[in-house]
C-alpha cells in the first residue's frame, strides 16, 4: 500500500497526495492495468476509457491519437456508455476548427473553466453549436506530447445537471496520465512493427513464396495465404494434426530431422540454422524447394505458442507475379514490350510468348531486339537474368 502511494505520487508530483484520489486501490490498479492492455485491444484503449467514465460520473471520455486538421481527420476512440456517438464526423469537418479547448499546458490536466473561464467557454460558438445540443457543460482534459513527436488529446466531458470537476477529478487523471503515455509509445511502438510486418509479408506473397512458422514443439503456428494454397492441394506438402508432413516417407523424416536440428538451434543468441530439402509430388512437374531456418530468440524470450523455426517454400512450376507497368517504368519499355519481357522472365522461349500474347513471331522478334537495346543486353539468358534480379517482383 505505502509502495503505490509513493508511486502515485511520484507520477503526479507533491501537487496531490495520494489521498486526494478517492479511489480503492484495486480499482486503481485495475484501471491502469486496463491502460497498459489498451494497445492489444481491438479498438485501443476502450476498457481502459470505460473504466474511466465511470470513475468520473463522465457522460464521454474521448482519446484523440491523432488530433485533427485541415488535411486529416482525427483518430479518436470514444466511451459513451449507453449515449450515442453521432457528431463525430461533423466534428471532424468543422467544429475541431472552433474548439477553445486545445493547445493545454503539455502533460498537465486542466478544466475548460481554468483555461478560458465559465463565461468564455459557455459564449463560446462551440459550446453553443456543438456541445449544447449533446447536454455537454463541463469539460476536463489533458495534451500528452511525447518525445518522439506524437500527441495526443485526452477529453473528459459531463452533462449540464453534474457538478464541475472537482481537485480529487483532476487528480485521478494527473495519476494515470504518465501511464497514459507510456501506454501510447508502447501503441506506436506496436504499429510500426506490425506495419513493417505487414509490408515484408505482403512482398513474400507477391513472390508466390510459401512461409509457415512452428511454435516450439514443431506445431504450425502461421502460415501464408501461399503456404495455405499449397497446403490444401496437399501434393508432397500436407497438414496432419497441426503438423507438417511430406508426403514420401524418406522426404518426410528428412524433413522432420531439419525442423528438429532448427529447433535445437534456436536459442542462446546463436547464428541462424539453415538448411534445405526437396519435396516429391505426384501431381505436378517438379519438386517443391523448402528451407528451413530457426528464428534465434535471446534469453528474454519466453512463453508458449512462440515462432521458433520458419519454413519457406518455393514452386518452382508456379509463374512469380510481377506489374507490367512496373516492369515498363523501370526499363522505359512499351506495354507490348513489357507483355514480352514477362513472359520471357516467367520461362517460355520467343515462341511460346508469341504465341500466348497472340501475336506473330517477326513482331516478337521485333520487340526483343528493341528490350535488347533498351535494357543494354545482347542474350535472351542475360536477359531474363537482370529481370529475375531486379525490384520488379517486390512490387
Amino acid at each position: 500500500m505505502r509502495g503505490m502511494r509513493k508511486a502515485v505520487k511520484r507520477a503526479r508530483g507533491d501537487a496531490h497526495p495520494y489521498n486526494a484520489i478517492s479511489l480503492p486501490l484495486t480499482e486503481f490498479s485495475e484501471l491502469l492495468a486496463a491502460i497498459y492492455e489498451g494497445p492489444l485491444e481491438a479498438v485501443p484503449w476502450k476498457s481502459a476509457l470505460d473504466l474511466l467514465r465511470r470513475h468520473l460520473r463522465a457522460s464521454y471520455v474521448t482519446l484523440m491519437l491523432q488530433p485533427p486538421s485541415a488535411e486529416r481527420e482525427a483518430l479518436m476512440v470514444n466511451s459513451a456508455g449507453d449515449l450515442p456517438i453521432t457528431r463525430e464526423a461533423e466534428y471532424n469537418k468543422h467544429y475541431y476548427a472552433l474548439d477553445p479547448f486545445i493547445d493545454l499546458p503539455p502533460d498537465r490536466v486542466v478544466t475548460v473553466n481554468e483555461l478560458i473561464g465559465d463565461a468564455n467557454w459557455r459564449e463560446s460558438e462551440f459550446y453553443k453549436q456543438f456541445l449544447k445540443p449533446l447536454d455537454i457543460l463541463h469539460a476536463l482534459g489533458a495534451d500528452i506530447r511525447t518525445e518522439d513527436g506524437l500527441e495526443c488529446r485526452l477529453r473528459v466531458a459531463r452533462p449540464h445537471r453534474e457538478p464541475p470537476f472537482s481537485e480529487h477529478d483532476k487528480a485521478l487523471c494527473t495519476a494515470v496520465l504518465p501511464h497514459l503515455k507510456r501506454a501510447v509509445r508502447l501503441h506506436s511502438q506496436l504499429e510500426m512493427v506490425d506495419s513493417e510486418r505487414r509490408l515484408y509479408a505482403g512482398t513474400v506473397d507477391r513472390m508466390l513464396v510459401g512461409t509457415v512458422t512452428l511454435d516450439e514443439t514443431g506445431a504450425v503456428l502461421t502460415s501464408n495465404p501461399v503456404a495455405d494454397e499449397m497446403l490444401r492441394k496437399g501434393d508432397g506438402l500436407r497438414l496432419v494434426s497441426g503438423a507438417l508432413r511430406a508426403d514420401a516417407a524418406a522426404e518426410n523424416r528428412e524433413l522432420q530431422r531439419l525442423v528438429k536440428q532448427a529447433l535445437s538451434g534456436e536459442t542462446g543468441g546463436r547464428a541462424a540454422v539453415v538448411d534445405a530439402i526437396s519435396i516429391t509430388r505426384k501431381f505436378a512437374h517438379g519438386k517443391l524447394g523448402v528451407l528451413v531456418r530457426s528464428i534465434p530468440r535471446t534469453g528474454w524470450s519466453k512463453g508458449k505458442r512462440r515462432p521458433s523455426v520458419a519454413l519457406f517454400i518455393r514452386d518452382a512450376e508456379r509463374k512469380s507475379e510481377a506489374s507490367r507497368e512496373m516492369v515498363r517504368r523501370l526499363f522505359d519499355l512499351t506495354p507490348a514490350e513489357a507483355s514480352l519481357a514477362l513472359a520471357l522472365a516467367n520461362g517460355l522461349t520467343l515462341d511460346e510468348a508469341a504465341d500466348t500474347l497472340n501475336i506473330r513471331k517477326n513482331t516478337a522478334r521485333a520487340h526483343l531486339r528493341s528490350i535488347f537495346s533498351k535494357i543494354g543486353v545482347t542474350r535472351q539468358t542475360t536477359l531474363v537474368r537482370v529481370l529475375l534480379s531486379s525490384v520488379i517482383w517486390l512490387g
